[in-house]
């Protein structure tokens, strides 16, 4: 008679950030709800000015066999720039020590499993070592850009390729996760910019030494990336796509419902979504170029629009804010709102998952975050490509290039913390990329419907991420 399984206790810790918590979160449900064996500690780390976490966390307090803990909070200097946000979550390292000693000398815990940790928090795998457990990396991004990452580490640790040199080139390089080579300009700013080199090393090395990958994506949509980690030693589990569909998280105010009943509305499909996500923002002169391309394209539209942080803040890790009416009014040009009335609005923070689940909205000039991607592609609708930051270049590129699931605005726009875009790009552009991704019969939209189908079953018994999870389960449940 095989033995009976013992409860496994996992220690969670996400990166701070609504863009790495919710979806951490979402995981972490999904994980109880599969398995009555897992039990979850989570590792809140805030940042000073983090205003954003708390009703995201509450959604957990239903769970009885999931905990929150706040960790204290670490000084982070003010004027600092993005590479300290890591120093942060080193700093970190004695309050998760302390709080998971006192989970494994309490009788009425489960026996710790495994960590599970944020992929920009890979640092907390020497804590796990102590207590001789395993850790498993969540990753937030795709399982394309996992294989670029870990394929650019090794260029530079094992042949020596300075990666920041490719900033200012045309090269394109072969990567296994890819079925076309990848230029430079859909690199992220990570690998680029020689600031940051020692953080990405220190990213590509701490992903090395994980016991496995968790990845939130899918297999139906990434699958030659899957593929091309057959054999390579790194075991993940694509078990996405892992999102909030209800958007529960996000508080949706007075002018949100009526932003929804104005969609309530519109015809089928009419609307075009804009919307650069959590920390996107735009200069006033891009923004100029927005305006003329939605009046002039004659599309019915719903344009979330950030205000920049101030001008020599801590710019990487202050999340951009709304515009009060008479600064937006003084950004747009003059009568844009009046002119517009009747086929359009403008808002600041948007709740996006109830915009883009909404049957009038038919097309999303997005950032193309990952979460942004797999919520456009849960929820069916087509993507204009338009990056900023991070991982987004890599992410646009796979979209348009890749799957072909995307219509290109921009796939090497980009914009830097201190010097701002690179370029501004032009209003007839823009309005070509409106036009091209609201087309009602259009090959993209076919695909991205058919991949919306799927992604809405890989999570049900047979389909891809539901056998990746069983075989991760397995795994944890293995380990006590």
């Amino acid at each position: 008679m095989p033995m009976m399984k013992k409860d496994a206790q996992l220690v969670f810790v996400p990166s701070p950030g609504v863009g790495h918590l919710v979806s951490t979160i979402e995981f972490v449900k999904l994980l109880v709800n599969r398995d009555d064996r897992i039990w979850v500690t989570v590792l809140v780390m805030k940042l000073p000015f983090d205003t954003t976490t708390g009703p995201y966390t509450e959604t957990l307090a239903s769970y009885e066999r999931v905990k929150v803990i706040n960790l204290p909070e670490c000084h982070v200097p003010t004027n600092s720039d993005g590479p300290s946000k890591h120093t942060f979550i080193d700093d970190q390292k004695p309050n998760v020590k302390e709080v998971v000693s006192n989970l494994t000398r309490s009788d009425s815990e489960p026996q710790l499993a495994a960590f599970v940790v944020d992929m920009f928090c890979t640092t907390m795998i020497d804590v796990a070592k102590e207590f001789g457990v395993p850790t498993l990396v969540f990753f937030t991004s795709g399982i394309a850009f996992l294989g670029l990452m870990l394929h650019l580490h090794t260029l530079r640790e094992r042949d020596n390729v300075d990666i920041s040199e490719l900033e200012e080139s045309d090269t394109e390089l072969a990567i296994p996760s890819f079925v076309n080579p990848v230029p430079s300009k859909a690199m992220p700013s990570l690998v680029l910019q020689k600031e940051w080199e020692t953080v990405f090393l220190r990213f590509g090395k701490g992903l090395k030494e994980a016991s496995g990958i968790i990845v939130n994506s899918f297999e139906e949509l990434e699958s030659h990336a899957v593929h091309s980690f057959s054999g390579s030693g790194v075991p993940i589990y694509p078990v996405g796509p892992i999102l909030n569909p209800k958007a529960k998280g996000d508080q949706v105010t007075e002018s949100h419902s009526e932003i929804l009943k104005w969609l309530d509305d519109q015809p089928h499909a009419s609307v075009i979504f804009l919307c650069f996500g959590s920390m996107g923002y735009l200069d006033d002169d891009q923004i100029r170029e927005i305006a003329r391309a939605l009046e002039s394209s004659g599309a019915r539209f719903l344009w979330s629009i950030r205000k920049p942080p101030p001008k020599g803040s801590t710019s990487r890790m202050v999340s951009p804010s709304d515009y009060s009416p008479s600064d937006l009014a003084a950004v747009l040009p003059e009568g844009f709102l009046d002119r517009t009335a009747g086929i359009g609005r403008v808002l600041g923070w948007a709740p996006q998952a109830q915009v883009l689940a909404h049957p009038a909205t038919g097309g999303f000039v997005s950032h193309c975050g990952w979460n942004s991607t797999l919520e456009s592609i849960y929820f069916g609708v087509p993507i204009a490509t338009w990056p900023l930051h991070a991982e987004q270049q890599t992410n646009a590129f796979e979209l348009v290039r890749e799957l072909k699931m995307a219509v290109e605005i921009a796939v090497d726009y980009r914009v830097d913390f201190r010097t701002g875009s690179n370029y501004v790009l032009s209003g007839e552009k823009i309005e070509r990329g409106i036009r091209s991704v609201l087309e009602k019969d259009g090959e993209i939209r076919k695909k991205v419907k058919e991949m919306s189908e799927k992604s809405k079953k890989t999570l049900s018994e047979g389909g891809c991420s539901s056998s990746h999870l069983e075989r991760l389960i397995d795994y944890i449940t293995s380990q006590v």
